[in-house]
């Protein structure tokens, strides 16, 4: 496994998080989204718009050489203004990217864990989540306790107390 570490994500951390959305956004595409695609797509910028707001938080895993290779995050949206993994206002929805040279390396197993323990220190009692059926990510969230919810057509949303 190739070195790497995990902190907190801040305020100043808006572009590696978008960095991560665009990463998660074509993580099991088979036609890779231009950047500007979709960082212009207003359903997907709703994860980072005003980074960081109250009760928003993360985490970024950076290389040896702290370049960021990828990130989780979770924000709270209204029940006027879900997103795609709403479950329940109070809820906080989550959001993994990682750089596709970093997958398959611990790196978003590890964000996900750390993810989950600064959801416990926040107070949430759940965390939830959207991923495409066809995305190897869900495995990940199976193995790492989520269930699903909630089937549409190609996503599930899925949930797991936090510990």
């Amino acid at each position: 496994m190739s070195a790497f570490r995990i902190r907190p994500a801040n305020g100043d951390d808006a572009r590696i998080l978008a960095d991560m959305l665009v990463e998660a956004a074509n993580g099991n595409s088979p036609r890779v989204r231009p950047r500007v695609a979709v960082l212009d797509d207003p359903h997907v910028m709703r994860y980072i718009a005003g980074w960081k707001r109250p009760g928003d938080f993360g985490c970024i895993a950076e290389d040896a050489h702290g370049a960021a290779v990828g990130a989780c995050w979770a924000r709270l949206f209204p029940a006027n203004a879900p997103g795609s993994g709403f479950v329940a206002v109070g809820v906080p929805e989550l959001t993994l990217g990682v750089n596709a040279q970093w997958r398959a390396r611990g790196v978003g197993r590890a964000l996900l864990q750390e993810l989950g323990r600064a959801a416990a220190a926040t107070g949430a009692a759940r965390l939830s989540l959207s991923v495409d059926r066809r995305n190897f990510a869900q495995r990940l969230y199976v193995s790492e306790g989520y269930v699903t919810v909630e089937s549409r057509l190609t996503a599930d949303t899925m949930v797991r107390a936090v510990r």
